[in-house]
Parts: structure tokens; C-alpha cells; sequence
């Protein structure tokens, strides 16, 4: 109630200030020959007091007389054929406070219904800024708004009568791990990813200190899917919790990819997603979804995927811990090394390519591309020269 008393007092104030000069009283507007006027007989009066204080002779006074009185009648002329702006018709501008004062109570009231969240409490501006919904909170925004999670089609009446006796068995069966595992897969197969994160949500109570990386990125990976693909604070617990338990669990890499364009992170996500696709396998069911992003992942990082890596971007990559450059170079490298093997390229590129693996360490590899590179650009002696300086910075025994 303290609220909507502030609300309307606040507002009242607002439009008071907004409508007054429509409603207050109509003024006589003056003219700006009125004003010269009355400033001229105001000089004629000091002429006059100035003869009588003796500042002024009798011929001064005269003279001072005839050139303030020959402005006074300039205005004068200037007055009369000065027209006044009328003030507009009081009931025209009644007409406009009303509407002005309706539209802004209307569209205010309006637009808080959408945006607004009445009793919420305040929080400090920089708690604010690190503030995100939580599971439950992105679950009921998604149950609400029904904003596009893969429906199931005429699901199998006898699967969902399976499902509804496997509920009703591990209501008196709390702890039953392989009961509860079941019921989770079986309920993100009928399209109900919410009723499955809470089946998950048990596994992981059961399984407790026992969970292993794969639990964890399958709990993370439920949550995500549950929630629209936003990932919450609990779903970025498990994936760290999953990247404890072992940092190669590709599941947990991909969804952490998309943490990572969540926060708008780009260049992390592409390194990430680099290392998945480089390893593969080609069948693993995040491939296709990586293939068809990571061209506008590398973009708002600002990588150039079909230049592959300049020699810049192997520096730059050096405030990264080893592991971290060697895996985000390699991403890299495999595209420019895949892209020049079907379809070639300029004699810069190859001769990145070829540093780029003895900055990994990788020596046979890049006296390999020495050497195709030497065969295919045979004809071109500065060519030659070019891939031949690279080759040595890659410690490569070029012959």
C-alpha cells in the first residue's frame, strides 16, 4: 500500500509541474516596444532630475530631451503596430491537460503492469549487476510463457502409464538411484524437462560425494535444457563441479561454451568449441550444433576462422596458461589446415600454418606442410623463401 501511495504522489507532482502552464491563469502578454517605452520616459525623468541637481545646463538637459523624446515616439509608432499573440482558448487547453493527464497515468500504469514487480526488495546497485534468476525462477518463466520447448507428439499412452507407476514405486523408494535415473530419461524423452531436473536433482542427492563428471554434466545439461538453454547459477555449479571431476568431459566443455556466450565471452567459447570439433567424434550430438554456431562465435570474437591464426593471435595468446593456448591455437589450426589441404591458399597462410605447429611442438606436422607447401609453390623462388624462413622459425630441417 506504501507503495502505490508513493506511486500516485510522485505522479501528481509530475503532472501538476507538466499541466500548469496550460491551466494557470491567462496574463497579459506585453509587447517589446512596451518595454522601450516605459525605459525611454524613465530617461526623460532622470534628465530632468539631473538639471535640477545641477549635472546637467540648460542646453545639455535640451539636448538630452530631444534625442530620448525622438526614441520615445520611435516606440511609440513601434507599439501601436505591434500585435499581441493571444493566449490559446481556455477550453482547448483544458481539453489538452485532460489528455495529457490520462495518457501519462494510463501508459504509466501500463507499461509497470509489463515491467514492473511490485514488493520486490531493493538490492544495491552492484548486487544488482551479478544478480541472475535462479532454476526455479527460469523453470516458471518457460512454464509460463511457453516460449518454445520441443513438445513431444502423441506420446505413447502405455509410456506415459509406464512412467506414472515408476512415480509412484520411488514414492516409497527415496533412495532407489537406478529408479530415479530412469525416471529422468524417460521424462526428458516425453518433452517434461522440468519433472526430469527434479528426478536428476535426486540422483545427485543419492549419489552424493560418489557423482562422477558425467552425473554432473547430465544434471548441468537437464537444467540448461529445462530452462530454455539459459544456464543458471546451479547449472554453472555443476559444470564446475563436472570440470573437478575431470576438465576433458566434452559434455561439460560444450555447455560451458554456452556460459560463455552468455557472458558474451566469445573468444572463450570458440576456443572451447574448437578443441570439440577437433576431436570429435563426428557422431557426438553437440558437433552439429557447434558446426552450425561456431561461424558466428568466431565473428564476435573477432577471429578470422578462414585466415586461421596470424602470428598476433599466437601472442596474444600468451597471457593464457599452456594448456589453454595450446588448445585454442590447435582449434584454429585445424581449420586453416583442413581448409588449405581441400582448397589451398595464399603462401602466407601456408607459412603460418607452419609456424603455428612449431608453436605447439608439433615438428613432423609442420615439416609435412613444409613440404607440400615446397611442392606446391616450386616455380616461385620468393615464395620458396617465404616458407623457408618459417619452416626454420618452426625448427624444421628444411632441404
Amino acid at each position: 500500500m506504501l507503495f502505490w501511495i508513493s506511486a500516485i504522489g510522485i505522479t501528481l507532482l509530475a503532472l501538476a509541474a507538466m499541466l500548469w502552464p496550460l491551466l494557470r491563469p491567462k496574463m497579459q502578454t506585453a509587447t517589446r516596444s512596451s518595454y522601450d517605452v516605459q525605459i525611454y520616459k524613465d530617461q526623460l525623468k532622470e534628465v530632468e532630475a539631473d538639471l535640477a541637481r545641477g549635472t546637467l545646463s540648460e542646453a545639455e538637459a535640451n539636448a538630452s530631451r530631444t534625442e530620448v523624446s525622438r526614441r520615445l515616439l520611435a516606440a511609440a509608432d513601434a507599439e501601436s503596430a505591434e500585435r499581441v499573440s493571444g493566449n490559446a482558448p481556455a477550453t482547448a487547453s483544458r481539453v489538452l491537460a485532460s489528455v495529457v493527464g490520462v495518457a501519462i497515468l494510463v501508459g504509466g500504469y501500463g507499461v509497470y503492469q509489463q515491467i514492473g514487480a511490485q514488493g520486490m526488495q531493493d538490492y544495491p546497485l552492484a548486487e544488482r549487476a551479478s544478480m541472475r534468476p535462479t532454476q526455479t525462477e527460469a523453470e516458471q518463466v518457460v512454464a509460463q510463457e511457453d516460449i518454445g520447448l520441443p513438445d513431444i507428439q502423441q506420446p505413447d499412452p502405455k509410456h506415459l502409464q509406464l512412467v506414472a507407476q515408476l512415480k509412484e514405486v520411488l514414492a516409497d523408494r527415496p533412495d532407489d538411484l537406478v529408479g530415479y535415473r530412469m525416471l529422468a530419461d524417460n521424462l526428458a524423452q516425453l518433452g517434461k524437462f522440468a519433472e526430469a531436473r527434479e528426478a536428476q536433482d535426486n540422483v545427485m542427492r543419492i549419489l552424493g560425494d560418489d557423482a562422477t563428471a558425467d552425473d554432473y554434466s547430465s544434471h548441468a545439461e537437464i537444467m540448461i535444457v529445462a530452462a530454455n538453454w539459459y544456464v543458471s547459477p546451479e547449472a554453472e555449479t555443476a559444470l564446475a563441479r563436472a570440470f573437478e571431476a575431470d576438465p576433458s568431459d566434452p559434455r561439460a566443455r560444450y555447455y560451458a561454451g554456452i556460459l560463455m556466450i552468455q557472458r558474451q565471452d566469445y573468444a572463450q567459447t570458440y576456443a572451447l568449441w574448437s578443441e570439440l570439433l577437433t576431436e570429435g567424434p563426428a557422431d557426438a550430438p553437440w558437433i552439429p550444433v557447434i558446426e552450425s554456431q561456431i561461424d558466428a562465435v568466431a565473428a564476435e570474437a573477432g577471429i578470422d576462422r578462414l585466415a586461421g591464426p596470424s602470428a598476433d593471435q599466437v601472442n596474444a595468446a600468451g597471457d593464457m596458461t599452456e594448456d589453454e593456448r595450446n588448445d585454442m591455437i590447435r582449434g584454429m589450426v585445424a581449420q586453416l589446415s583442413e581448409r588449405l589441404a581441400t582448397e589451398g591458399g595464399s603462401v602466407d597462410e601456408w607459412a603460418r600454418l607452419i609456424r603455428a605447429y612449431g608453436v605447439l611442438g608439433e615438428t613432423a606436422k609442420a615439416s609435412d606442410i613444409w613440404n607440400e607447401a615446397k611442392t606446391a609453390f616450386a616455380d616461385n623462388p620468393e615464395a620458396i623463401a617465404e616458407l623457408l624462413e618459417a619452416a626454420r622459425d618452426a625448427e624444421v630441417s628444411a632441404r
